[in-house]
């Protein structure tokens, strides 16, 4: 078997409606430009607060890929 290697990047996905749509919005932006997407773990969940209402969610998302050469 082949050793691999894993690159790990963190992003921040928004959503109006939920931290899982702002989870899998960071995932489905990551994945129109990166190849290989392997596991996605949430590190992190918060609110963006105005005038006292909730008005986002967002979730930071450690994600990571297969690392291959030129990357």
């Amino acid at each position: 078997m082949a050793e691999s290697i894993y690159k790990v990047i963190e992003l921040i996905g928004t959503s109006p409606k939920s931290w899982e749509d702002a989870a899998m919005s960071a995932v489905n932006t990551a994945s129109k430009s990166l190849r290989d997407l392997r596991v996605a773990e949430i590190t992190k969940m918060d609110l963006k607060i105005e005038k006292g209402k909730v008005v986002a969610f967002r979730a930071r998302v450690s994600l990571s890929f297969k690392y291959q050469k030129g990357d």
